[in-house]
C-alpha cells in the first residue's frame, strides 16, 4: 500500500513561488513513478508533471519553464517548485503515485495513477 501526504501548500501573489512537498509511504518508492495533479474549482482534475522510476520528467504545457518536478529517494519524497505564479495556477494540487508499468510513459492522465493524496490549495492572487 502507499500514502501520500502534501505539504507546503498556501496564498502567494502573482510572481510568487511555492514549494509543494509529498511525503510517500511505501517498502518499495523507487518502483512508483510520482506525479503532481490540480483541480480548481469546478474544473476537471488534471496533470501537472510526473516523475518516473528513472528521473525522466513530464510536464504540461501550460507549466513548462515555471514548475519543476523532483524527488529525493532517500527521504521517499516528491517535490514540486512553482516560479512565477499565476491567478490561474489557483487550485487544489494533488500528489499521486503509480506502479512501474502502469500505463504509457510519460502520462499525464489521472486515470493511470492509483494512489493520492488528500491534496493541498494554491491560491495566486493577482
Amino acid at each position: 500500500q502507499v500514502q501520500l501526504v502534501e505539504s507546503g501548500g498556501g496564498s502567494v501573489q502573482s510572481g510568487g513561488s511555492l514549494r509543494l512537498s509529498c511525503a510517500v509511504s511505501t517498502y518499495s518508492y523507487s518502483d512508483y513513478s510520482m506525479g503532481w495533479f490540480r483541480q480548481a474549482p469546478g474544473k476537471e482534475r488534471g496533470g501537472v508533471a510526473t516523475i518516473d522510476t528513472a528521473g525522466s520528467t513530464t510536464y504540461a504545457d501550460f507549466v513548462k519553464g515555471r514548475f519543476t518536478i523532483s524527488q529525493d529517494n532517500a527521504k521517499n519524497t516528491v517535490f514540486l517548485q512553482m516560479n512565477n505564479l499565476k491567478s490561474e495556477d489557483t487550485a487544489m494540487y494533488y500528489c499521486a503515485a503509480r506502479f512501474r508499468g502502469w500505463g504509457p510513459l510519460k502520462s499525464l492522465a489521472v486515470s493511470d495513477f492509483g494512489y493520492w493524496g488528500q491534496g493541498t490549495q494554491v491560491t495566486v492572487s493577482s
